[in-house]
């Protein structure tokens, strides 16, 4: 019996529909169809079925044990991060201002440091716990997206997305924007379901932590209270509409007291690191980084899940074999694919126009809402044995990536680290230049060792990203040359940790090396920058001066 697109569409469109075999309720079975639902067309036998739930678990098993799985050394953002989390209260704010970042999760990785300590493993739990928070999160917003068939299927896509995975395992705020943004999708579908105050206090709370968490959570925001007005206005009922964006203006309002904080960042930090890239490369490598990014795995994930998502916006099961395209879009992802791509598309728009920066991390902001679209997507496969197949690819390219996410080396910091504690001694100098290549390094430094960071001297601890570009080019690479040698004295060893090729530094580093080779030409190369590594870092001995 041929299956009309309007019935199909209308069946995903409720919010919790009844649980039958078809939509991913118990199955005459009671196997594997429980998971995936659709129409059986009897290719598979039995046993495989039976056998689904336990290939499935073990997926989900290696996606929990990942989120907490990585080898490699803290990279900048990371040690950064740590090092200004730790920092006192009280001085936090100021700390902040130099960086360019809003206060949220530092606030809560100060707390969890004081409890568990500074260790890689520690350090990046914190953002493990939040993305195992997620996944129950996702699944009872698919549940009200789709029923349960898109609520296991969006709860299996997050739990081997490689993004996920990869921000899971890394010391910064992006785990923790997954899961707000998540909360946020299921808080703004209860909100209009039944708009009482408890829901709407939920999605008020939850707009507050979003804009304290990270800054690219204000495109998602801004673009959210485009479509609650329009919705406001069209609705045949717009009292939801208009208490969710009552909700959500509240939730803007207790960013007020961090406006002056965010005005001061916007006008003197930015991302002077970064090239600016056009729209379109920023959507195509947020598509690639989300399923795995620019590995083997990633470039058939990212294409194919991306597939899955625009099926879930335009395509339409008629039959088995058969997928109808509605280009006006299907009702039941319309409004989380147009918050979703417009956050991408208003965040990414103005990185391009006033030469910002987009880095794949940003497009954390839009995952739950992709994964979310791509779960509906693969009803648009109504065979169960094709979805099945679908699926276990998905999960077993997702794996794939998401073994390289955490397995990947992003820092060459352990390298340049072990040379010098192994071969300084009391009274060297450690330099760094870019001050950028300092917080991994002297994180990890035991040697008794001074350590002195471009562009002044300063600890490489933190980087001061205040008027950075100007202050780059004020600076003469000569002078920092000085300020190593005389620290070293006459009997110390110059070490110095550089990297060539940092924006707004082109030449100034290579030109301190030049300098110092110069006064002390006992000069040997102990570590050589590779592009194995995400962060790469050179390391130079100059020995003490000859008599």
């Amino acid at each position: 019996m041929r299956t009309s697109p309007e019935a199909i569409d209308e069946a995903t469109r409720a919010p919790v529909p009844p649980p039958t075999a078809a939509d991913g309720g118990p199955s005459p079975e009671g196997s594997g169809r429980d998971l995936i639902g659709g129409v059986p067309g009897g290719v598979f036998p039995a046993w495989v079925w039976k056998a689904a739930p336990f290939v499935v678990g073990a997926f989900v098993v290696a996606g929990l044990i990942l989120r907490f799985v990585a080898r490699s050394e803290l990279w900048l953002d990371e040690a950064l991060t740590v090092n200004i989390a730790q920092v006192p209260f009280g001085d936090l704010v100021d700390t902040l201002k130099r960086d360019g970042s809003p206060p949220l999760f530092y606030v809560l990785l100060h707390v969890w440091i004081d409890l568990f300590g500074d260790s890689n493993v520690a350090v990046r739990a914190l953002s493990g716990i939040f993305a195992v928070a997620t996944l129950p999160a996702m699944w009872f917003a698919g549940r009200r997206l789709g029923g349960r068939t898109v609520a296991w299927l969006a709860f299996l896509l997050l739990t081997l997305s490689p993004f996920a995975i990869r921000y899971a395992t890394e010391a910064r705020p992006y785990s923790l924007q997954i899961l707000l943004v998540t909360l946020g999708v299921l808080a703004l579908r209860r909100a209009f379901e039944r708009p009482a105050p408890g829901r709407l206090a939920v999605v008020a709370l939850v707009t507050g932590l979003l804009l304290y968490d990270a800054y690219w959570s204000l495109y998602l925001v801004g673009v959210t209270v485009v479509y609650l007005v329009v919705r406001s206005w069209r609705d045949a009922e717009p009292h939801p509409a208009r208490r969710t964006l009552a909700a959500v203006i509240v939730g803007c309002a207790t960013f007020i007291p961090w406006v002056p904080t965010f005005l001061h960042q916007l006008e003197h930090t930015g991302t002077p690191w970064a090239t600016p890239i056009a729209l379109t490369t920023a959507t195509g490598r947020a598509v690639i980084e989300f399923g795995g990014g620019f590995v083997p795995a990633g470039w058939l994930m990212g294409p194919v899940l991306g597939l899955v998502a625009l099926l879930g916006v335009f395509g339409v099961a008629i039959d088995r074999r058969r997928i109808e395209l509605d280009l006006f879009t299907r009702p039941v992802t319309r409004h989380e694919a147009a918050v979703g791509f417009g956050t991408l598309l208003v965040g990414g728009g103005i990185a391009w126009v006033t030469a910002g920066a987009f880095e794949a991390r940003y497009a954390a902001v839009v995952l739950p809402m992709y994964l979310l679209v791509a779960a509906v997507g693969l009803l648009a496969f109504a065979s169960r044995e094709l979805r099945m197949v679908v699926v276990v690819a998905l999960l077993a390219l997702g794996l794939a990536g998401g073994i390289e996410a955490a397995s990947v080396d992003r820092t060459q910091a352990g390298e340049v680290a072990d040379v010098v504690n192994s071969r300084a001694a009391p009274g060297d100098i450690v330099g760094f230049c870019p001050d950028q290549v300092g917080p991994a390094v002297a994180r990890i430094v035991d040697a008794d060792v001074d350590m002195l960071a471009w562009p002044d001297g300063a600890s490489p601890e933190f980087v001061d990203w205040t008027d950075y570009a100007e202050r780059n080019a004020a600076t003469d690479p000569s002078a920092y040359a000085q300020i190593l040698l005389d620290a070293a004295g006459d009997d110390g060893t110059v070490w110095l940790v550089w990297a060539a090729g940092y924006r707004t530094l082109e030449g100034s580093c290579e030109a301190v090396v030049t300098a110092l080779q110069g006064a002390r030409p006992d000069t040997e190369t102990m570590v050589t920058g590779s592009d194995e590594f995400y962060e790469f870092q050179s390391l130079t001995r100059f020995g003490p001066r000859e008599p």
